[in-house]
């Protein structure tokens, strides 16, 4: 029987033994070294009784004592909470509800509850054995938050069983253009916070890979690559276009990059040419969702705009959930070996999401052409994507109209060279009133954060209608 995760990992350093696998602030940390402290932490917790199951929030940043911490928490079997940078304070509290043990890295007010420091785990004995895992299959292994755009994040629970069947550990099941991907990553640049789903999981592609972890952070790019020779890294539409465009006007040696992962929302074929002109054949997309990880993936060789052939199970689907021909656009279900098993405690939408016979509603528009290649057309779900989070709109619509200016309001998205995404929105004022961008910002920064605060304002007379009765965006959007 298969160890569930993360005995993998620990397999993975074990074998490493002296090879450097994590460069963090001019250190080099062996696989020896890093399997060292994955025993201490793991030890350090279950002495201040953790146990299987138990909630823990990880507060850490991206050095290779947090990816311990992480390994460790996982090890032990816990119900494992990453808490990323930039929420507010109700959102961080609700992330925190149900956990009984919060493990930090750095300075600042602790969080309530059991707060252990890693620096205090990291000096608990190692008797130098590889340590027991004790996570259980069917045990949910991490809560991996939506962006919050409800006001309080939803959590997808995936439980070990899914982690363990995950690609990214196992490259007998590496598909061509993760294994592509994988012989690019010898040095892989790490930044921002381990909680990033993304950067977990291209992370131990990495390591799976025989690659090196390197931090960078903050990520100044395109400094960051030179400076740390780094090969490979994930990118946003909107730093990949700031990098291009910092490449046309002052170009820098470049010659180590051979991987870019861009992630969140999706680059335009114009993007894309341009991006390969100037950078040369490093840019990889790929395709998934916080409920079902990595769907489909498209390497430099593929058709702009297309995110090459899914290796996961994919039906189109009309909007009665029937499969529609090749070619035809509908609605993507999908089934992944990853997938979450619904949103932890929301069972309405759990129902919603994730269907009868084990498939997931991605609520993403798309078609399948003759080659089996997936083309993205539009969302069947009203979002924004800020700086690869996805925010729906709705919640922000209601907030916004509870400004004394403001008799209505819809929200839609628009391109951002910041942010890839912003908000913008459409306001019917009040009677008698003219509502002003920079208070409507200031209110739904303050309770849903700065993300979903609208960056353009349009004010309307009367919002169009499609033929159902319901507002038309679309039109909103072109006249705008």
């Amino acid at each position: 029987m298969t160890e569930p995760f993360p005995g993998a990992v620990l397999d993975l350093l074990d074998a490493a033994g002296d090879r450097v696998v994590f460069e963090h602030l001019g250190r080099k940390v062996t696989g020896a070294a890093l399997l060292a402290d994955v025993r201490r932490v793991t030890h350090g917790l279950r002495r201040r009784g953790v146990r299987p199951g138990d909630g823990v929030a990880l507060l850490l940043g991206v050095s290779p004592e947090a990816f311990a911490a992480v390994v460790a928490a996982h090890t032990v079997g816990a119900r494992v909470v990453g808490v990323r940078p930039g929420l507010t304070e109700p959102q961080r509290a609700h992330l925190l509800t149900d956990v009984t043990h919060r493990i930090i890295d750095g300075p600042g007010t602790p969080p309530p509850g059991t707060v252990l420091h890693l620096t205090d785990l990291l000096a608990a004995p190692d008797d130098g054995v590889r340590p027991r895992v004790t996570a259980r299959p069917e045990d949910v292994a991490r809560l991996i938050h939506t962006s919050g755009s409800t006001g309080l994040p939803k959590a997808c629970a995936q439980t070990y069983a899914a982690m363990t069947a995950a690609w990214a550990l196992r490259p007998d099941a590496w598909p061509p253009a993760v294994r592509e991907l994988a012989a690019r990553l010898d040095r892989f640049l790490v930044f921002g916070t381990l909680a990033s789903q993304v950067m977990m999981e291209y992370g131990l592609l990495t390591l799976a890979a025989g690659g090196t972890l390197v931090t960078a952070d903050p990520p100044a790019f395109p400094d960051a690559f030179v400076r740390h020779r780094a090969t490979a890294s994930v990118i946003t539409v909107a730093r990949l276009t700031k990098l291009v465009a910092a490449q046309r006007e002052s170009p820098v040696d470049l010659g180590s990059l051979r991987a870019l992962m861009v992630s969140g929302s999706p680059p335009g074929p114009a993007r894309l040419r341009e991006a390969a002109e100037v950078l040369g054949p490093v840019v990889f997309h790929g395709y998934g969702q916080t409920e079902t990880g990595m769907i489909s993936m498209a390497t430099p060789a593929d058709e702009p705009g297309s995110l090459g052939v899914p290796p996961v199970e994919l039906e189109v689907r009309d909007p009665e959930g029937r499969p529609v021909p090749s070619g035809t656009d509908g609605e993507l279900y999908v089934r992944t070996p990853s997938q979450s098993r619904g949103y932890w405690r929301e069972p309405g939408l759990t129902a919603e999401v994730f269907t009868p016979g084990g498939w997931v509603r991605t609520r993403d528009l798309g078609h399948l052409d003759g080659a089996g290649r997936l083309w993205l057309t539009g969302r069947a779900r009203d979002v924004v994507i800020v700086n690869a989070n996805v925010y729906y709109t709705g919640p922000v619509e209601r907030l916004l109209g509870t400004h004394p200016a403001v008799a209505e309001a819809y929200v839609t998205a628009v391109p951002d060279d910041s942010t890839g995404e912003a908000v913008h929105a459409f306001v019917v004022p009040a009677a008698g009133r003219v509502p002003v961008l920079a208070e409507l910002r200031a209110l739904v920064t303050d309770r849903l954060g700065e993300a979903c605060a609208p960056a353009r304002l349009t004010l309307i007379d009367e919002v169009p209608l499609t033929p159902a009765g319901k507002p038309d965006k679309r039109r909103l959007t072109a006249g705008s």
